[in-house]
C-alpha cells in the first residue's frame, strides 16, 4: 500500500468520527431533555454542563475533519 492510499484511508476513518460526533451531540440533548421532563426544577442548574457537554462532543467532531482534511490535501 502506497502513502496515499494510506492518507485517504485514514482520511475516511477520520471521517467516520465527525459522524459519530452528530451522535455524541444527539445524546447529550436528549439527556438533558429527558432529565428535564423528569424534574423541571433542576434543568436551570444543569443547563451550564448542557452546553460544554455540547461543546466537548462537538470539538471532537471538528478535530476528527480537520485530521481528516489533512490527511488528504498533505
Amino acid at each position: 500500500m502506497d502513502a496515499q492510499a494510506a492518507a485517504l484511508l485514514g482520511a475516511g476513518l477520520a471521517a467516520i468520527g465527525a459522524g459519530l460526533a452528530a451522535l455524541g451531540v444527539g445524546n447529550v440533548f436528549a439527556s438533558f431533555l429527558e432529565g428535564a421532563l423528569r424534574n423541571p426544577g433542576a434543568a436551570d442548574g444543569q443547563q451550564g454542563r448542557l452546553f460544554i457537554g455540547f461543546a466537548a462532543a462537538e470539538l471532537l467532531g471538528l478535530l476528527a475533519f480537520v485530521i481528516a482534511v489533512l490527511l488528504i490535501f498533505n
